[in-house]
């Protein structure tokens, strides 16, 4: 079987996606760019080499998404409860999950990935401010005890917690790319804001 890329996202409703990004740059424009972004990522990210599995909130969301790819919910609870159920469903198969806010991410991204899963338990993506663009593991229905919780997201200790709640996992690192949060972050990617 093939392994398994899944895409976080969060319907583009007004004041409910990127509202950190919005609370400086107004929350039309922020929703705006996330809904173009989201579509781009997919379109730019389908390969035939991975499946490609939308892991969506509201779980019952159907809006500006294709309609051919394959939906689970994320469910409830914290960013790290939702990733780590998520990567669950995807069965034995290695799986990898990014945000759906990484402008320079390619498909060169997620092949390095999956072959960096095939000599290690896990891998993670660093992202320019101490968090990550994506994390992966090898057997995503075994997950170690712990796996995600206590992690204070949102911040520039969100990787070194995650990697401190999986330590018995032999991680792989990935290349640094950058996602946006922040109107500076767009201004460091180039866009005109």
């Amino acid at each position: 079987m093939k392994p398994v890329l899944i895409v976080m996202v969060k319907e583009a409703r007004l004041g409910r996606v990127k509202t950190r990004l919005g609370r400086d740059w107004g929350m039309g424009r922020a929703t705006w760019w996330y809904r173009h972004q989201t579509a781009q990522t997919l379109r730019r990210l389908q390969d035939p080499r991975w499946s490609l599995v939308l892991a969506v909130t509201p779980d019952r969301a159907t809006k500006n998404w294709p309609a051919h790819l394959v939906r689970v919910s994320q469910g409830h609870g914290n960013l790290g409860a939702r990733m780590s159920r998520v990567l669950s469903k995807c069965g034995p198969w290695s799986a990898f999950l990014i945000g759906s806010d990484i402008p320079g991410i390619r498909k060169t991204n997620i092949a390095s990935a999956f072959a960096k899963l095939g000599t290690h338990d896990a891998v993670i993506g660093p992202a320019t401010d101490g968090g990550y663009w994506g994390v992966g593991l090898r057997h995503p229905t075994r997950q170690p005890a712990g796996f995600m919780r206590g992690v204070r997201w949102s911040t520039e200790h969100a990787m070194e917690d995650t990697l401190a709640s999986a330590s018995s996992l032999n991680w792989g690192t990935l290349e640094t790319l950058s996602d946006v949060d922040t109107v500076a972050d767009l201004e460091r990617l180039g866009f005109t804001v």
